[in-house]
């Protein structure tokens, strides 16, 4: 999407937290970048539906505790609403539990609230390109919850061998949080392409997300940490 003078329009952004110091430290963080704009704040999930469907935002970023509505329910419900805004959960390292849950539900990215502020930044772009974002450290913490990297990475290995050479180029390049137009430019296909081989791969890895495809490649050590 352009703007009337042809530049690119920005990351329209809903923002959703309990805590007004958490959600002003958020939008500080974004304004920082011209290319992404917070339309509307909700302190509560089921205010942050209904500003979803009003709004129609590229990207809900949605806290996980949360009253009325958890984000959790929050995002199943946008998904349902307004399955083209792309939910972005934002988390601590106490919630593993909703983590594990969030990554069945389809939740587009996970995002720590005390990482690098340039991770908010490049996670919003990411999800809004079509891409998955996992901070990093978040990604390394839920693929230990099923036991440990090195003790997955077995499956995971065993899962992405009927892949070809190709298609394992382009999990990785998921699991770095890629978009299919960044994928694209990296190895000089045309977009359709790429999105040719996502349909093959979530197929042969069973897998219904870009997130869940992310978290095998990290497993499966596709992913240059």
């Amino acid at each position: 999407m352009t703007t009337d003078d042809g530049a690119p329009a920005p990351v329209r952004v809903v923002l959703a937290d309990d805590e007004a110091m958490i959600r002003a430290g958020v939008r500080a963080i974004l304004a920082t970048d011209p290319g992404i704009e917070v339309v509307a704040e909700a302190g509560d999930g089921r205010a942050a539906v209904e500003l979803v469907r009003a709004h129609r935002p590229s990207v809900a970023l949605l806290d996980i505790r949360m009253p009325k509505l958890d984000g959790l329910s929050a995002a199943a419900e946008i998904r349902r609403l307004v399955p083209q805004t792309a939910t972005v959960m934002l988390t601590t390292f106490g919630e593993d539990d909703h983590v594990a849950r969030a990554l069945g539900h389809g939740a587009s990215g996970f995002l720590l609230k005390s990482g690098d502020p340039r991770e908010l930044i490049a996670g919003v772009h990411a999800v809004a390109d079509g891409g998955a974002y996992l901070s990093p450290r978040v990604a390394r913490r839920v693929i230990e919850l099923g036991g440990g990297r090195l003790a997955r990475r077995p499956a995971a290995r065993d899962r992405t061998a009927g892949l070809t050479d190709r298609e394992r180029e382009v999990l990785a390049l998921v699991g770095a949080g890629l978009s299919n137009a960044e994928i694209a430019r990296r190895l000089h296909l045309v977009e359709g392409t790429v999105k040719t081989y996502l349909t093959s791969i979530f197929t042969r890895l069973e897998v219904r997300n870009r997130v869940q495809a992310a978290i095998i490649a990290y497993e499966a050590g596709l992913v240059e940490e």
